[in-house]
């Protein structure tokens, strides 16, 4: 018997890295509702892994996201890195939610000049 053995619309059927993007999209969705003017035009992507300048002072420390300032026309765009942060996020699905939550946040603070509590009072915190 070959083919799929689960509908393509059942969330069993879906890859980690697109059950990941939809983890990056939902994550910047709920922050768009609540900071909608300020985030008006701010990209969000996810990329396999970062690019490392091999010429970078800590070699060990590999980021799990960047924030790319807005430059030349083209809007601010905040990147999630899914191997580096599935690597420290672990196997539950829980614990990757929430490290993407903190990521995003994280960003969207440096992008606004504020600390991550004053963007989402969720921050750091183990509960959902």
């Amino acid at each position: 018997m070959r083919g799929p053995l689960a509908p393509a619309e059942a969330p069993i059927s879906r890859t980690r890295a697109e059950r990941f993007d939809d983890l990056v999209r939902e994550e910047a969705h709920r922050l768009e509702q609540r900071w909608s003017e300020q985030l008006a035009g701010v990209e969000f992507a996810v990329e396999e892994v970062p690019a490392i300048d091999p010429l970078a002072l800590d070699l060990d420390a590999v980021p799990l996201s960047r924030l790319i300032p807005a430059e030349k026309g083209r809007p601010p765009r905040i990147v999630v890195y899914r191997r580096p942060v599935e690597a420290r996020g672990g196997d539950d699905e829980r614990d990757r939610a929430r490290l993407v939550r903190d990521v995003v946040v994280e960003e969207v603070a440096d992008l606004l000049g504020l600390a991550p509590e004053s963007i989402d009072p969720t921050y750091d915190s183990p509960d959902d």
